[in-house]
C-alpha cells in the first residue's frame, strides 16, 4: 500500500452551496469537482497521485509549523505557516452563488503577515475525473484550460504565471504586509478579468456569520455545534434544496479495501436527519426548501407518487448508474474508485420513517403542510401499511440476499407514528383505524420476532442472532423507554460487542451475512454518537459525557469528521460527512441539557 501525501483528516472544506472544494494544510487544493458537486472533478490528486489533478499554493519554507482554522462562524478558511523566517497564511474561500447563472469560482488571498518568503503555485485542473486530455493556453494574463466535452476554466492572478506542462506556475517573493491573489473559475466569468474580491469577501463573510447567528444553540459545545451546522450548510444545495451525504466520493472505509462510495447525492434518509438537526438549531428555511425537493423527487420517481427511491440525484434526478473509474489508482491504493451509486436501486423501507419524522417536525417548527403535501403523506403511509413486513437491504444498503431488519421495521413504525400524531394535531383526513392498527401489529412483530429469549436482547433481523449499532435509534425515534430494562440489556449488549473505546462500529461484519463485500471497515461516527445520546438518555451522565469528549478528540483540527474513524481515530470514508455531524449535534443537544437538569418528558 503506497503512502498517502495527504490524509483524509488533514484537510478543510470549502463551498459555496453549489459545489465544494478540499484543501490540505499544506495549501493543496487536491478535490474539486466543477461546477456542481456531483459534476466530474476537475482536481482528483487525493484519490490519485498529484498528476490527478491539484491547486499548490505555499511558501517554501522547510521547517515551518502549519496549522488550519476557520474565520469564526463561516465556512472561509485559514491555512498559516509559522516559521523562524516569518508568518504567512493563505485565505481561501468560494463566493455564494446567489444567482443561477452565476459559476462557482475559488479565491485565494496570499498574504505576508511577518518576514518573507518565496512562494510557488501550480495550478494543473485534469477535466472528467482526470479521464480528458486538459490542454492549457496564455491568454490575456490569465492561463484557460480547456478538453474536448468540458466546460472551461481560467485562472487569474496578480502575478506573473507561465506553463508548464498544461500547468499554470508562478514564483514569487512577498515582504510584511504585501499580497496575492488568485482566481479559479469558468472561462466565462467576468469576475476573473479584473480581480477586486474585496467586496466578494464582506459579502462572503456577512453571509456565513449571519447564517450562523440564527442558530438557538447557546449550551456547551457550541463551537462543535456551530461547525457541525456549517458542515451540514456546505452539503445544501441553494439551487435545488437537497442535501448532499457527503463531498466526496471514492474516500475509502478501509485502506486498501473495496468499500469506497461514491456520496455526491441525497439519500431520503440522510438528508431528512440533516432537516432534523438544522431545525433543532432553529434552521427552518432548509426545512422548507428540502420538503419541495422532496415533492419534486416524488413527481420524478420512477415508481408510483406512494414508493420513494433510496437517494436521487441533487436535482431530483432519478438515476445514479454506478461505474468504476479505472484510471485512479484509489486513496492509498483502495480501489475501485466508483462514481454512481446502485443503492438507488434498492428497496430501504426505513427510509419513510426518517422522512416521516421531517414531516412531522417541519410542521411543527415551520410552515403547515399543504393539501397536495398531505395527499402525498397519505400515499406514502398506505404503501407502508402494505410493505412493512417485506425483507429490504436495510439502511447499511447491503448488497447481499434482503433480509427482515429491526431497523426497517422500526421506521415503518415511525412513518406511521408521526402520520397519526401530524393528522390528529392539524385535523386531516386519514384512514385512522387502519393506520393504527397497523402501527400496533408492527410494534408486536418487533417485540414478538425480534427479541432473542437467548441472548436477552434485540437483534438485528428477524429470529436473528447479531447485533446493528442502528438499533441504537430505537430510544431515541421514542419507540421503546431509554431506560426499559429489556433496552438497557440491548445497550449493555452493544456496548459489549461492537464498542471500543467509545467508537462504535455498525456491526461484526463476519456475523453477517448480509453485508456481501469483502474486507473490513472502520468505527462509524454518527453510530459513536448515538451511542452517546442513548446512555445519556438511559440516566449514565458521566460516561456519556466522557466518550462524548473523546468523540470531539477525534475531529480534525478543524472539527470536521468524515464517515469512520479508523483504530487510531483517524479519519476513512467521504468527508465530510453529513450523518457524523448531524448525530453530534443530536448528542449535545441533548446531553447539554442534560447535564444543564433542562430534560422534560418528549411532547408530540
Amino acid at each position: 500500500m503506497s503512502q498517502v501525501k495527504r490524509k483524509i483528516e488533514d484537510h478543510g472544506v470549502i463551498g459555496d452551496l453549489r459545489t465544494c472544494a478540499l484543501i490540505a494544510n499544506d495549501g493543496t487544493i487536491d478535490y474539486f469537482c466543477w461546477p456542481e458537486l456531483d459534476s466530474p472533478s476537475v482536481f482528483s490528486a487525493l484519490l490519485d497521485s498529484d498528476e490527478a489533478g491539484l491547486f499548490s499554493l505555499a511558501p517554501q519554507w522547510k521547517d515551518a509549523r502549519r496549522q488550519q482554522l476557520y474565520l469564526p462562524d463561516t465556512n472561509i478558511l485559514q491555512t498559516r505557516w509559522l516559521g523562524n523566517e516569518g508568518v504567512a497564511e493563505i485565505t481561501d474561500y468560494m463566493p455564494l452563488c446567489d444567482a443561477v447563472d452565476k459559476q462557482p469560482r475559488i479565491i485565494r488571498r496570499v498574504k505576508m503577515v511577518r518576514g518573507s518568503a518565496r512562494f510557488t503555485m501550480r495550478c494543473a485542473p485534469r477535466h472528467d475525473y482526470g479521464r480528458a486530455n486538459t490542454q492549457a493556453r496564455a491568454e490575456h494574463g490569465c492561463i484557460e484550460f480547456h478538453a474536448e466535452g468540458q466546460p472551461s476554466l481560467r485562472l487569474a492572478a496578480t502575478v506573473v504565471m507561465t506553463l508548464e506542462e498544461n500547468a499554470a506556475i508562478a514564483s514569487f517573493t512577498m515582504k510584511a504586509g504585501e499580497h496575492a491573489e488568485f482566481v479559479f473559475g469558468s472561462v466565462d466569468d467576468p469576475h476573473l478579468d479584473h480581480i477586486a474580491t474585496e467586496r466578494c469577501f464582506h459579502h462572503t463573510l456577512h453571509f456565513w456569520r449571519s447564517w450562523t447567528n440564527k442558530s438557538n444553540y447557546r449550551g456547551r459545545w457550541q463551537g462543535m455545534v456551530s461547525r457541525s451546522a456549517l458542515a451540514l450548510k456546505l452539503l445544501t444545495s441553494w439551487r435545488h434544496g437537497s442535501i448532499a451525504a457527503a463531498a466526496t466520493f471514492g474516500l475509502p472505509e478501509e485502506l486498501g479495501g473495496v468499500r469506497n462510495w461514491d456520496y455526491r447525492a441525497s439519500w431520503i434518509r440522510d438528508a431528512s436527519f440533516s432537516m432534523y438537526a438544522l431545525m433543532r438549531l432553529g434552521y427552518t428555511e432548509e426545512a422548507k426548501n428540502f420538503t419541495k425537493w422532496v415533492g419534486r423527487c416524488v413527481e420524478n420517481s420512477h415508481y408510483d407518487e406512494a414508493r420513494l427511491q433510496v437517494m436521487y440525484r441533487l436535482d431530483s434526478g432519478t438515476e445514479l448508474h454506478e461505474m468504476e473509474l479505472l484510471n485512479l489508482s484509489g486513496y492509498a491504493d483502495s480501489m475501485p474508485v466508483r462514481i454512481g451509486n446502485d443503492a438507488w436501486q434498492q428497496t430501504q423501507l426505513d427510509i419513510y420513517g426518517e422522512l416521516m419524522d421531517a414531516i412531522y417536525l417541519a410542521n411543527k417548527y415551520g410552515e403547515a403542510i399543504s393539501h397536495r403535501g398531505w395527499r402525498y403523506v397519505m400515499n406514502m403511509v398506505d404503501y407502508v401499511c402494505d410493505s412493512w413486513n417485506q425483507p429490504d437491504a436495510g439502511i447499511w444498503e447491503m448488497r447481499g440476499e434482503p433480509q427482515h431488519f429491526l431497523h426497517s421495521r422500526l421506521m415503518c413504525w415511525v412513518a406511521i407514528d408521526r402520520a397519526l400524531r401530524l393528522g390528529m394535531k392539524r385535523s386531516l383526513p386519514m384512514p385512522y383505524e387502519r393506520w393504527d392498527r397497523t402501527r400496533s401489529e408492527i410494534r408486536e412483530d418487533i417485540w414478538n420476532n425480534f427479541w432473542n429469549k437467548e441472548r436477552g436482547h434485540f437483534t438485528a433481523t428477524r429470529h436473528g442472532d447479531y447485533l446493528d449499532a442502528s438499533m441504537l435509534l430505537m430510544p431515541l425515534v421514542r419507540f421503546v423507554g431509554a431506560t426499559d430494562p429489556d433496552w438497557l440489556a440491548t445497550l449493555d449488549a452493544i456496548k459489549a460487542n461492537l464498542v471500543s473505546d467509545g467508537l462504535v462500529r455498525r456491526y461484526n461484519i463476519l456475523e453477517t451475512p448480509a453485508d456481501g463485500l469483502k474486507g473490513e471497515e472502520g468505527s462509524f461516527a454518527a453510530c459513536s454518537f448515538w451511542y452517546v445520546e442513548c446512555l445519556a438518555r438511559a440516566g449514565r451522565i458521566h460516561e456519556a459525557h466522557f466518550e462524548f469528549e473523546k468523540l470531539l478528540s477525534y475531529a480534525n483540527p478543524l472539527g470536521l469528521y468524515a464517515e469512520e474513524f479508523d483504530i487510531r481515530g483517524g479519519a476513512l470514508g467521504n468527508m465530510p460527512q453529513a450523518l457524523s455531524h448531524l448525530a453530534l449535534i443530536s448528542a449535545a443537544f441533548f446531553l447539554n441539557r442534560k447535564l444543564s437538569g433542562e430534560v422534560t418528558l418528549w411532547q408530540p
